[in-house]
């Protein structure tokens, strides 16, 4: 069996170039883009309007290229499927009130996702949440009953605090009345005290002359009157014997 021969090396070389078949330039720069309108269906199945947007970042710019095809459609599927299954869990009311949780909540499960493409998400903010008509409706019904339950509510407190305060007022001006006689009782009572203290001093210093007197006066006013029957103590016959003693003693002595 023979060998095929060889064939006789030739002297002329070639030199192939690889093809590249593209070249994409990849910003590190944060990025942002733009989520339309999408309805969703709340927990208590009220259909909402919602629209926001993705904040992301570049860490692994081959994998941002070679892992996937096209960044920012891929982001959207996300963000909307991401957006519906998380407001899927929320009623209508919270979704209104707690927009920053949701914000997070679609930040971290968004994030999950973009990691194996070498993509960082930052920051998801909700621009807009439309409810239905008829739920814009019910909230603007809901919010003027609420005003006036609150109007009510003041009317009422301020009538009531009127009312204790007028209260107050006039029990401060019962207790400053009383205050004001009691007081007045008391000093009167003490200036009759006081001038039955003087009386009683001054009747101690009259003597027996000084009595009778007075009596002799008295009797000089009532002889002036009209009356002819006059009714004398027993003790002005002891007054006048000693006042016509005293007279005696004085002529003698004259």
């Amino acid at each position: 069996m023979r060998k095929a021969p060889f064939p006789a090396p030739s002297s002329t070389r070639h030199w192939y170039r690889p093809r590249v078949p593209f070249s994409k330039t990849v910003g590190l720069r944060e990025n942002y883009f733009e989520v339309p309108h999408q309805t969703c269906i709340t927990k208590d199945n009220a259909p909402i309007s919602i629209d926001f947007l993705i904040y992301s970042r570049v860490l692994d710019p081959t994998a941002s290229v070679v892992k996937v095809q096209d960044f920012a459609g891929a982001s959207q599927g996300i963000a909307t499927t991401t957006l519906r299954a998380v407001v899927g869990d929320i009623p209508l009311d919270d979704v209104l009130a707690k927009r920053d949780q949701i914000n997070h909540l679609l930040q971290a499960k968004m994030d999950e996702v973009t990691q194996r493409w070498g993509v960082k998400i930052t920051t998801v903010e909700i621009r807009e949440i439309t409810p239905p008509q008829e739920v814009q409706e019910a909230m603007t019904r809901q919010m003027s009953a609420e005003r006036s339950r609150r109007a009510t509510v003041t009317e009422a407190e301020g009538k009531k605090q009127a009312a204790i305060a007028v209260a107050e007022g006039d029990k401060q001006a019962a207790i400053l009345s009383a205050t004001g006689d009691r007081q007045a009782k008391i000093l009167r009572a003490e200036g009759f005290a006081l001038a039955l203290g003087k009386i009683f001093d001054v009747a101690k210093g009259v003597d027996a002359k000084t009595m009778s007197l007075q009596y002799l006066e008295t009797l000089k006013v009532m002889g002036v009157g009209p009356s002819t029957k006059f009714v004398i103590p027993m003790e002005f016959s002891s007054l006048l014997a000693g006042l016509l003693a005293d007279s005696k003693l004085a002529f003698k002595k004259e």
